[in-house]
């Protein structure tokens, strides 16, 4: 079991399981494969925090995984850089399904108006799954599965917040 530091004080073990992976390999171009790709706390940690840099985005994601699994969501889903093989992601995209979640136990900082609030105290973005990319008038879960710069598609990570520690 290998322990990985996360808000300087707490500790998680982490096991890896090489019989289990989930996440698939990077495609050609530093994407995952096309598809939503289902996976576990445990392989998160282990495949995308391989640096001080991306530990201290754990530590946000932790932070508002616990907030999320508290107010009643159930499902994420991850994108941005962070996913891919890029050594220093700005930040992390995540979408959370609002389905069965008590908005009143939300914090206010879940709104989609505080996306700026958002990157500083959680260093990462997070959008209500349910909402449509406003530009390009897409589902976010659809706009989110396709590269911004090559316009094809991509995967995402989908994490079960029932599951989560």
């Amino acid at each position: 079991m290998k322990y990985l530091s996360l808000n300087h004080n707490q500790y998680i073990g982490v096991t890896q399981q090489k019989c289990c992976v989930l996440i698939p390999k990077y495609n050609g171009i530093g994407n995952l494969p096309e598809g939503v790709h289902k996976s576990n706390w445990a392989e998160i940690v282990e495949r995308y925090g391989w640096n001080q840099h991306r530990r201290s985005q754990l530590d946000g994601m932790m932070d508002a995984f616990r907030q999320l699994k508290q107010a009643g969501c159930k499902t994420v889903f991850l994108d941005g850089s962070f996913i891919t093989k890029k050594e220093f992601p700005g930040d992390y995209d995540c979408l959370w399904d609002m389905k069965g979640v008590d908005l009143d136990k939300l914090d206010v900082l879940f709104h989609p108006d505080n996306r700026n609030a958002q990157k500083i105290r959680l260093k990462g973005e997070f959008i209500p799954g349910q909402l449509t990319e406003r530009s390009s008038n897409t589902p976010f879960l659809d706009f989110f599965q396709t590269d911004k710069e090559t316009q094809e598609k991509k995967g995402i990570i989908k994490l079960n917040l029932e599951d989560f520690p």
